[in-house]
């Protein structure tokens, strides 16, 4: 077959690959990844650091096996074909994208190289699963019962091709300390995640535990296949069944952005396009640094800056906070979400802050509003997690922490807080913006 190209994107792995699979039955094999300035330069340092780490560990891989990878810099629809012709590689293969850019990219560059297509970034592709009426399921319950009784496809091994030997360019150096990412690194996080998946079900919830996987950012990459992450968590306990049931949310989530590419900012649900959306530049200032006054949202939107991750409990808490206490259209939540989430998922992105705004598929209804307080007290009883990341509060007693503007100046003193001056007053009271969402919401579904 002479030579192929495997133009890596969000697949940064060798096993469980389907487009290196297909790639690798020729003779010689280019791995090629490309540094798009469009991509790269307006994401923050940290998303950059981490692509950094994995494409120096794929480098790695291949370079055990006697090749390299192959990294350039520019548009995509200009770099692939002009390789495809240096090499004379007479098929290109990639792992199929659904966002609308990725749409549109490899459209524009299957107009120039024969462009093959294999799915890999999803245990079911998306189109896979549907209604009698073949569209998307709108509905979860009924998408993830076929979900579940529908047979995975297992990816042939790779093949015998003789790996390309050119780093191009050459892969960008991490400017920060970002932690192991990678292959290996990611199959690290699986084999300790499933030592302890059996408590899944029962503490992901507790913020204050951070009991979670961590596995998101090793998806959003590629550094790990989702099938393989079924196949080593699935079985018949709770823990197990409810972690499974997030990959199918992920794959829920891919299937309606590929049938619906505008939910990236117009709602499914038509009606609520005419949310009278409040315009606060200052409260969302407020909310995008943590100087709301509610400590757990306040904790969640530091960790998030700081790190590039939340908790996901804590995320639906802040998204609630932004869409139904400030009214603030959660198209601005999304943007800044996948901005600084480094396993920001765009379509996981897009449709969970559609769930919390009540505008997307399988949303809850309008006037169910997360109280922050009681989220607070029941998902970080002692405020363990709020001190992590508020540390204003961090002298303040387990009874103190979640609601401290309801303490007694004089005993807040005593723990060295002072409510507006060392920590924010509450923006806004909750009962008075519960009931200004569920009027909004109303007058939009008429």
């Amino acid at each position: 077959m002479g030579t192929s190209i495997v133009w890596f994107r969000r697949d940064l792995r060798l096993a469980d690959n389907p487009a290196w699979s297909a790639g690798t039955a020729a003779e010689g094999v280019c791995a090629l990844f490309i540094i798009d300035p469009s991509l790269f330069d307006v994401v923050t340092p940290k998303r950059r650091s981490v692509l950094a780490a994995g494409l120096e560990s794929l480098d790695q891989s291949l370079a055990r096996l006697g090749g390299r990878l192959r990294v350039e810099v520019g548009r995509p629809v200009d770099i692939v074909p002009s390789v495809a012709s240096e090499l004379g590689a007479g098929e290109v293969h990639i792992n199929r994208e659904v966002t609308p850019f990725g749409t549109q990219r490899d459209n524009a560059v299957s107009e120039l190289v024969d462009l093959r297509e294999s799915d890999g970034l999803y245990i079911h592709p998306p189109g896979s699963i549907s209604t009698d009426g073949d569209r998307a399921y709108q509905v979860f319950r009924p998408f993830f019962e076929k979900w579940g009784s529908r047979p995975v496809q297992i990816v042939p091994k790779p093949g015998a091709a003789s790996i390309i030997d050119n780093p191009g360019t050459g892969a960008p150096v991490p400017d920060r300390e970002v932690g192991r990412y990678g292959e290996d690194a990611a199959l690290e996080r699986l084999e300790t995640f499933a030592g302890r998946v059996e408590d899944y079900d029962r503490i992901r919830d507790r913020a204050d535990l951070d009991k979670t996987s961590r596995l998101s950012i090793d998806l959003k990459y590629g550094f790990i296949s989702p099938l393989r992450i079924m196949v080593s968590v699935e079985g018949g306990d709770s823990g197990r069944r409810a972690f499974v049931r997030q990959l199918a949310w992920r794959d829920f989530w891919a299937h309606l952005l590929a049938e619906n590419p505008s939910m990236l900012s117009s709602p499914l649900r038509e009606k609520y396009a005419a949310v009278p959306w409040r315009t606060d530049a200052e409260s969302v200032r407020r909310w995008k640094q943590g100087q709301t006054g509610y400590p757990l949202v306040d904790a969640g939107m530091r960790q998030l800056l700081d790190e590039g991750w939340m908790h996901n409990r804590v995320r639906m808490v802040a998204a609630s906070f932004l869409v139904k206490d400030l009214l603030i259209d959660w198209t601005v939540g999304e943007r800044h979400f996948r901005r600084h989430l480094l396993d920001a998922d765009v379509a996981q992105n897009a449709g969970n802050w559609q769930w919390v705004a009540g505008t997307g598929a399988d949303a809850a209804p309008y006037f169910r509003v997360f109280n922050p307080v009681m989220q607070s007290h029941k998902f970080d009883p002692d405020g363990e997690y709020i001190r992590r990341w508020v540390p204003e509060l961090a002298d303040l007693p387990a009874s103190m922490t979640h609601e401290p503007w309801k303490v007694a100046p004089l005993d807040l003193a005593v723990h060295g807080v002072a409510l507006g001056d060392s920590y924010p007053d509450p923006i806004v009271d909750h009962s008075m913006a519960r009931q200004r969402a569920i009027d909004a919401y109303r007058s939009a579904a008429g």
